[in-house]
C-alpha cells in the first residue's frame, strides 16, 4: 500500500537562517532510494501574527511501508536526519497508510 513519510518541521528560533538548511533538507530527502514523489511546503503565517503550530512539513512518497521503512536505514537517510538534528530545530515523523489521492 502506498506510503507517505510526513516530516513536520516546528518553528525555527531564526526562520531566515533556517531557510538555506531547509533547501539542504529537502536535497538529502530526495536522495531516498525508493521515493516516488518528494513535496515540501512552508506553512502560511497567522493572520494575528501568533506562532503557528509548524513552520514546514516534508512529504515522502513511496510505493510501500516496506520500501519507505528501508529508506531510512540508509546513507542518504542519516544525511537527511543528521542535517534535521543538526539545525537544532525540532520535527515530528509520520509513517502513513496513503488512503486516496
Amino acid at each position: 500500500m502506498p506510503t507517505k513519510i510526513t516530516l513536520v518541521i516546528d518553528n525555527p528560533a531564526d526562520p531566515t537562517a533556517f531557510e538555506p538548511i531547509s533547501a539542504q533538507i529537502v536535497d538529502a530527502a530526495r536522495q531516498l532510494p525508493g521515493l516516488r514523489r518528494a513535496e515540501s511546503a512552508k506553512v502560511w503565517p497567522k493572520e494575528d501574527g501568533t506562532p503557528t503550530p509548524a513552520y514546514r512539513t516534508l512529504d515522502l512518497y513511496f510505493d510501500s511501508y516496506e520500501d519507505a521503512s528501508a529508506a531510512v536505514t540508509t546513507a542518504p537517510a542519516q544525511d537527511l536526519f543528521g542535517r534535521l538534528i543538526g539545525s537544532g530545530v525540532s520535527f515530528t515523523g509520520l509513517f502513513s497508510d496513503i488512503e486516496a489521492d
